[in-house]
């Protein structure tokens, strides 16, 4: 059976600063990278954040504004139904799938009306347990991201879901790190591993170090999802630009990816390859006369010798022909037959 292709989100979420044009602009560079989603974040602020709560450290450095409270900033970044349904014609358009994160109860039943069969749950909400009810009594499909969790708050988010009767096959669990950027000594990749071989679930792995090699060295390792966060300019204003691809970085990770797929595609068996059979004559050797050889001669290793092209006689034989008489007449260079 044909292992099907790793699936790749670009992460739009917030980097359209609040402008419809910025979405369109980011779908279509999510289009020109081949990517398989486009992904956006669903949100009313006044439900996803009090208005005491701070920002992050990485936001207020992002935004250069220590003043402006989490509330503030989520209200500029707001997306209205409305510009919703806009993003989605767009992206139908552009033959790209739409996607977005729910992050509050309100949110989840918006992305359930327009008929989306599959949830992202992010990071922040695992240990939200009304949201997780919720997102599995709404949606058939999961995805998990597990930045900041431990094991046991995996299990008991993944428990919530099959309690509401969601199958393991459709629950994804990608192995994240919230912190923007993430730090290489701080990626952990192989704990994803550990998520597949704990909860038999298919993994995968959400990104936000800089840069595009853990993400591909997480295919080569059987991710079969990938969530990348991307913007059309590192330097524009906002919370997660700095830690995201530019439309190039993001088009040269996912042909590494489907080069990755290609290359670990194999049957596993170490056999010669359809390409690579072409080549065994010309780079391999045979035995071939080293030195004029009459008939009725004795082979010997003084006139005998290896040299390239490999269509005659292979010198793993070398030993059964020492000490044979020569049948025929054989010149310097001479292939033994």
């Amino acid at each position: 059976m044909k292992k099907e292709s790793v699936i790749i989100i670009a992460e739009a979420g917030v980097n359209h600063n609040g402008s419809l044009e910025n979405a369109f602009r980011l779908v279509d560079a999510a289009v020109d990278a081949g990517v398989d989603y486009v992904k956006f974040q669903t949100f009313k602020a006044s439900n996803l954040v009090s208005i005491k709560a701070k920002k992050a450290e990485y936001q207020i450095e992002n935004t250069k504004n220590s003043t402006e409270s989490q509330l503030q900033m989520l209200q500029k970044l707001e997306l209205s139904e409305d510009d919703h349904e806009k993003i989605i014609a767009y992206c139908n358009l552009k033959n790209i799938k739409f996607f977005s994160t729910a992050f509050d109860l309100d949110s989840l039943e918006y992305l359930s009306k327009i008929g989306m069969d599959m949830v992202k749950i992010p990071s922040g909400e695992i240990t939200n347990l009304p949201y997780l009810r919720k997102a599995g009594n709404l949606f058939k499909r999961v995805i998990i991201s597990t930045g900041m969790a431990t094991l046991n708050e995996i299990k008991d988010a993944v428990a919530v879901f099959v309690n509401v009767g969601i199958k393991k096959e459709d629950i994804t669990i990608l192995h994240c790190n919230t912190e923007y950027p993430t730090p290489m000594k701080d990626v952990n990749l192989l704990a994803m591993l550990h998520i597949g071989k704990e909860f038999k679930t298919s993994i995968g792995y959400s990104d936000h170090t800089l840069g595009i090699e853990v993400p591909i060295a997480a295919v080569a390792l059987g991710a079969v999802m990938i969530e990348k966060h991307f913007t059309l300019d590192k330097n524009m204003e906002g919370p997660d630009h700095r830690a995201s691809l530019e439309p190039a970085e993001l088009k040269a990770m996912s042909l590494a990816i489907r080069n990755i797929e290609l290359a670990i595609a194999g049957s596993g068996l170490k056999e010669p390859s359809e390409s690579e059979m072409k080549n065994i004559a010309i780079a391999r050797k045979s035995i071939v006369a080293k030195t004029d050889i009459n008939k009725g001669d004795v082979f010997s290793e003084e006139n005998l010798t290896v040299k390239r092209p490999g269509d005659g006689i292979s010198p793993m034989r070398w030993d059964d022909l020492m000490g044979k008489i020569a049948m025929e007449d054989f010149e310097a260079d001479d292939l033994i037959r």
